[in-house]
């Protein structure tokens, strides 16, 4: 008996899909407002929630991403009178299982959640991400355990794997680790940095060759696919690869069989298939750059990771991590953290991601080597000069006599900033008012003030103006 919670403040709502819970088996409970809902997925185990949109004391969308961080790690269903696709795109990306407008059928509602509860079923039979040999990656975030998740899924089938993230994300790190979890552990993982790769020698690296193949080729030479044999092959930045290596790829991905350079007979190599792109592979299959069919095979499976600045709350890990690797390595006493040295780095927006971190925290250590505690002081200095730039808010100096009296200042605002900052104070009041005049209905709002829906959120979102009302 699955345990469903109702965040919704409509009773006929709330009563027809308690009904509906009923009948399946489950045991349902309900709760009229976002921070009632919170409180009893703060108190209890929840199989799936039901949450709407427009609450009385706020917007549901806005609590996906705190309610999935609860200990029972819900299943959400989003059910509103107010649908809209960026709505339901939102949902999506923050983790919601569907997205269903009312009046929705009985027999939409129960299917939906008997859907979503065969799911988290299947998902909890996996191995649990706490099982698996994690390698490096640190972290107890709820983007990054979905992606543990993930890879604890990918660990028990030789499906390909696709890993996107910005640079520094750990994307080699994740491909590791679904190696070292599967069947092939005992066997290589061979990494291909294919941005590296020598555009002339490529299919020889790749494919390996045989002696007087070309003029340098004074030996036969294997190559890393036929040395993945078993094992993994892990292709990172596979974005980089050329189109006619692509077309050549794609029928070994197909096939398990290639032919060496210069050699004559056909080779078979047993490889599991991981690529990696911090590229939007979409976006270059669409202006041609990258093979659709491709792209197809590579993303059986996909891992997307999230970027540093979206789980700040890693940063404590991350930290106690490393130091404690770096005061082994560099053979010193653990250091002492001040709360200004923690309160920087979560400040901070990290576009280097993880790997930008690991290397201002070495920079730091190495840096106070004979000092007990860390302070700002000891971080990188064009970290500290950026964090300081944009904590200041830029005011016009007060005018000198010789000012006042005509003298040219550079610092004395010019008509162009003064007219900007006019402007973005106007056009965010003009938003709190709208959102507060149309109680939040986007439709309405968009009706209104003559604004595109894209347009609209755009700029909700630039001045961190929430749609509730």
């Amino acid at each position: 008996m699955a345990q469903i919670l109702i965040i919704d403040d409509d009773p006929i709502v709330c009563e027809t899909i308690s009904h509906i819970a009923h009948h399946l088996g489950h045991e349902a409970f309900i709760a009229h407002s976002l921070q009632e809902g919170i409180n009893e997925i703060s108190s209890r185990a929840v199989d799936v929630v039901l949450l709407d949109v427009r609450l009385p004391d706020g917007n549901g969308l806005d609590a996906v991403p705190g309610i999935r961080k609860a200990p029972s790690r819900p299943e959400i269903i989003i059910l509103t009178g107010y649908g809209d696709p960026d709505g339901a795109e939102l949902a999506i990306k923050n983790g919601a299982w569907d997205y269903l407008e009312k009046p929705s059928s009985r027999q939409q509602i129960s299917l939906t959640l008997t859907r979503a509860l065969q799911y988290r079923q299947q998902k909890e039979a996996v191995k649990p991400a706490d099982a698996i040999d994690r390698e490096a990656i640190v972290g107890t975030s709820t983007a990054i355990r979905d992606c543990l998740d993930l890879v604890a899924q990918a660990a028990k089938t030789d499906a390909n794997v696709l890993i996107t993230g910005e640079t520094g994300t750990g994307k080699e790190l994740f491909a590791l680790a679904i190696h070292n979890n599967s069947r092939r552990a005992r066997n290589s993982f061979v990494v291909v940095d294919c941005a590296a790769l020598p555009k002339n020698l490529v299919e020889s690296v790749l494919f390996g060759h045989e002696k007087g193949a070309f003029t340098s080729a004074d030996r036969a030479q294997e190559g890393l696919i036929r040395q993945a044999d078993g094992g993994t092959l892990f292709l990172d930045e596979v974005g980089e690869l050329s189109p006619l290596v692509q077309k050549s790829f794609l029928r070994v991905l197909q096939e398990h069989r290639f032919r060496p350079v210069g050699g004559k007979e056909e080779i078979k190599s047993d490889f599991r298939l991981i690529a990696a792109s911090n590229r939007h592979l979409d976006d270059l299959a669409q202006r041609g750059q990258f093979r659709e069919d491709l792209l197809f095979r590579l993303r059986t499976l996909t891992i997307e990771l999230p970027p540093l600045r979206e789980r700040l709350e890693d940063i404590k890990e991350l930290v106690r991590h490393y130091f404690a690797r770096f005061a082994v390595e560099h053979r010193q006493q653990p250091k002492d953290l001040s709360p200004e040295f923690m309160d920087l780095l979560t400040r901070y927006p990290w576009p280097g991601n993880v790997r930008e971190l690991v290397h201002a925290l070495e920079r730091a250590f190495v840096t106070a080597l004979r000092e007990p505690v860390l302070y700002p002081k000891h971080l990188p200095t064009h970290l500290r000069t950026q964090l300081a730039r944009t904590s200041i808010r830029k005011k016009p100096a007060p005018a000198t006599s010789a000012q006042r009296q005509g003298a040219p200042s550079p610092s004395f605002a010019t008509l162009q900033q003064v007219r900007e900052v006019a402007l973005a104070d106007a056009e965010r009041q003009y938003l709190k008012d709208l959102i507060e005049h149309t109680g939040g209905d986007i439709q309405q709002a968009c009706h209104a003030s003559g604004l595109s829906r894209s347009r609209l959120y755009s700029l909700l979102k630039k001045y961190g103006i929430s749609s509730a009302a």
